[in-house]
């Protein structure tokens, strides 16, 4: 009977445990909390590990409705049809990327994990708190480095070797791909905190940085949360920005309300739209397709609005540049730090006694858009015999037609005829042809001006040069159309990555305005230098008598 009894009082101690509200006092290495397991075990899932910015407390916004507390993990499940994805959260508030481990529940996660799910990792907010005390021990070393410290754990009673927060991300990266699983880290979301400037306080410095630090030396996608969740507060105001957070606790920095969390779920499908990660990619619902990829978060431009540049000097023959934002940005005026496209800075290299410099770029445009739009015409419209025409396409060609968040501009794949029908939202509906067939519009219509038409494959993204390399399909359909109706082809991709590893990755992330695509004023002047180099390594070298010392000072790029 005695026995019996104690059963008894044992089991309704752990019950009460069990019904005990996770808050921020409760020891996060011993929190009893109920995760969710994957609906549907047949179908892939999208695991998410992470704090209490992921998923607050027992994910019900404390009962406060949408001005409680919630983490971005319960509203990011809305955009992703549950036919095709499990959406699975995992996170624990009050834990840093070592408590989760040393807790248990990335032992009890991992278990769910296999083959062909992807999980996301954020941790980042509680690793900064101490490695050792009698409240939390949650905090890991600073950095990525492989220091360790050996403690007495105040709060656990046990020997523990505590490791950098880049340790411990690196070992979620090789479970996972143990399981053959797709890793992605995800930089922790900003606090509600302004630097001296007025502008949202970043974090790649310290754990933004790192985590892309551990991202790039693993080689697994990185969404850069804590930048573009930043550069939307500061593009809201600090006002809208205050409405984020719950308005009952003014002093809370860390934890949205809903509207605040469903702003970073949306950032975070723009992440994974940006990494296009096939079983993400195609289980996004309509409301998820509608997002766009996080490197297209800029709104196109009004053609319009954009002034039509002209020569300086009619009686002068003319270096014409055609493209995209790589190419002329249109970013902000005197901001070298903001976005920069290398034909705003390849100027210098030519000498404007002999040729005029005229950059036809827009944002946004594809090689679509820029016929569709009219903006082609008005090349055409200057281009007279002997003049050189520099074409670069390809950013915003991909994607699926017709898909809203492709703003209307991709192209088809290949350089054949056939076409593909898109339907407008006013009931007018275009044929879509291939990136080929524009390209190679673009081609006979120059050369039937008498200009010479160069073929540019494009620059390549920030952080998709250090293997293989990008761009190999529009590499090809350029070089194809090239030769097939007598342009010059030049591999601007392969000749930037080249370069790119000769300076190593410290130096050409400091050349990046943004996460992925657009440079900066030295990563502009940088690639300015390439082409010209690039140019000057084809086989007629179709710019060399119009180079100014600056440019006959570049060494031509191998063949």
């Amino acid at each position: 009977m005695k026995q019996i009894l104690q059963t008894l009082i044992l089991l309704l101690f752990h019950l009460a445990a069990l019904a005990q509200p996770f808050t921020a006092s409760t020891d996060p290495a011993r929190a009893q909390v109920t995760l969710p397991d994957p609906a549907n075990p047949s179908l892939p899932s999208l695991i998410l590990i992470g704090d209490s910015t992921v998923r607050n407390g027992q994910d019900d916004g404390q009962g406060k409705g949408p001005e409680g507390q919630w983490g971005w993990g319960n509203p990011i499940a809305a955009y992703f049809d549950p036919a095709k994805l499990n959406v699975v959260n995992r996170a624990v508030g009050g834990l840093s990327s070592r408590t989760y481990i040393t807790s248990g529940h990335w032992q009890r996660t991992l278990a769910l994990v296999k083959a062909g799910d992807v999980v996301v990792m954020q941790f980042g907010h509680n690793d900064a708190s101490a490695i050792n005390d009698t409240s939390r021990a949650r905090g890991t070393i600073r950095g990525t480095g492989d220091e360790t410290e050996e403690i007495d754990n105040l709060l656990t009673k046990q020997r523990e070797t505590v490791h950098s927060y880049g340790w411990y991300l690196r070992k979620f990266v090789a479970d996972i791909r143990a399981k053959g699983a797709t890793p992605v880290i995800c930089s922790p979301i900003p606090r509600k905190r302004w630097d001296e400037r007025g502008k949202a306080l970043r974090n790649a410095a310290d754990y933004a940085g790192w985590a892309k630090e551990v991202a790039r030396g693993e080689h697994v996608g990185f969404i850069d949360l804590n930048e573009l969740a930043a550069r939307r507060y500061d593009e809201i105001g600090r006002d809208a920005v205050m409405k984020l957070f719950p308005v009952a606790t003014p002093d809370e920095t860390v934890h949205t309300n809903w509207a605040g969390a469903e702003i970073n779920a949306r950032l975070v499908v723009g992440g994974i739209k940006a990494l296009g990660i096939p079983v993400l990619v195609g289980a996004l619902n309509e409301r998820g397709k509608a997002v766009p990829a996080a490197e297209d978060e800029r709104p196109v431009v009004d053609a319009t609005a954009v002034k039509v540049e002209q020569a300086a000097n009619a009686a002068l023959p003319t270096l014409h540049l055609v493209g995209d934002s790589t190419v002329k940005s249109g970013g902000r005026s005197g901001d070298m730090s903001g976005p920069i496209g290398w034909g705003e800075r390849i100027a210098p290299y030519f000498d404007a006694s002999r040729v005029n410099v005229v950059n036809h770029a827009i944002g946004g445009r594809s090689s679509r858009t820029f016929l569709t739009e009219g903006r082609w015409a008005k090349v055409l419209e200057q281009l007279k015999a002997g003049d050189v025409v520099l074409i670069q396409f390809g950013h915003n060609d991909g994607g699926r037609i017709g898909d809203p968040a492709m703003k209307g501009r991709a192209s088809g794949a290949g350089t054949g005829p056939e076409t593909v029908e898109d339907k407008k939202p006013d009931g007018t509906v275009e044929q879509v042809h291939t990136f080929g067939w524009y390209m190679a519009r673009y081609v006979q219509e120059a050369r039937a001006k008498g200009a010479t038409v160069v073929l540019l494959s494009p620059v390549p993204h920030r952080d998709a040069w250090q293997q293989g390399r990008d761009f190999a399909t529009f590499a090809s359909w350029d070089r194809e159309v090239a030769q097939r109706h007598g342009a010059l082809f030049a591999d601007l991709t392969l000749a930037i990555a080249d370069a790119y590893r000769r300076i190593g990755a410290a130096a050409v992330d400091a050349q990046f305005a943004d996460a992925r695509t657009h440079t900066n004023d030295v990563g502009a002047r940088f690639n300015a230098e390439r082409v010209v180099a690039t140019l000057k390594g084809l086989p007629t070298n179709p710019i060399g008598a119009w180079l100014s010392p600056q440019g006959r000072d570049v060494a031509p790029a191998q063949p």
